[in-house]
């Protein structure tokens, strides 16, 4: 009964309340932390007192490693691209064709404007007079490790920029799997087109006198 009795007071008090409160829920009549409703923005670009270089966009602290990032303990230098040869392996198989379809899709993308759609240094921008790189056949490229080729894509080489921003590191391995792939079928044309073009053994000369 007094259980009631409570209830019931609470409801009357629910009611009576509704009496004073303001009749626009979009614009309540108090706010807790306002802050938190109407907190300052900064645009990108934009001035930003709260920094001690007045921007509002900062740099990532000095050796911090991004999310999903494996090869940070490499950098841009000669010495640790024959490191990263040596310790690198590529953990794509070349039997994996949805990774090298993936592969192929981010070669269409990423490597062909230079390389050209069969590797071989002839993309649309090298026809245009950028320089012009290595063909993928070339005998230096085949004995590249695919370690090496791995902190070529990551951090650039002579004109090639590095794209370690725009291509992850798993989509990395996969263009080098489908590179591969390349080369094994540019190998197998050359070897094809060199077997046509040896001349047809002469025919075997039958001995003087003829057989009796």
């Amino acid at each position: 009964m007094r259980l009631n009795l409570v209830l019931a007071l609470l409801l009357l008090i629910s009611l009576g309340g509704h009496f004073f409160v303001y009749d626009q829920p979009a614009q309540p009549n108090f706010e807790w932390m306002p802050e938190m409703v109407r907190s300052a923005a900064f645009e990108s670009f934009s001035a930003n007192p709260n920094f001690a270089d007045g921007k509002t966009l900062q740099l990532p602290p000095e050796h911090t490693i991004a999310r999903g990032s494996r090869v940070a303990r490499y950098q841009a230098t000669e010495a640790d691209a024959v490191r990263a040869g040596a310790e690198l392996a590529n953990p794509v198989k070349p039997e994996d064709l949805q990774a090298l379809n993936h592969g192929a899709a981010r070669f269409q993308v990423f490597c062909v404007p230079c390389h050209g759609a069969s590797g071989r240094g002839d993309g649309p921008v090298v026809m245009r007079g950028y320089p012009a790189p290595p063909p993928l056949h070339s005998e230096k490229t085949l004995a590249l490790p695919e370690g090496r080729m791995f902190h070529i894509i990551t951090f650039g080489q002579k004109n090639m920029p590095g794209y370690a921003s725009q291509i992850s590191e798993e989509d990395r391995w996969k263009i080098i799997a489908y590179a591969r792939s390349l080369q094994r079928s540019m190998a197998a044309q050359a070897a094809a087109a060199s077997a046509a073009a040896q001349p047809a053994p002469a025919p075997a000369q039958k001995p003087a006198g003829g057989a009796q």
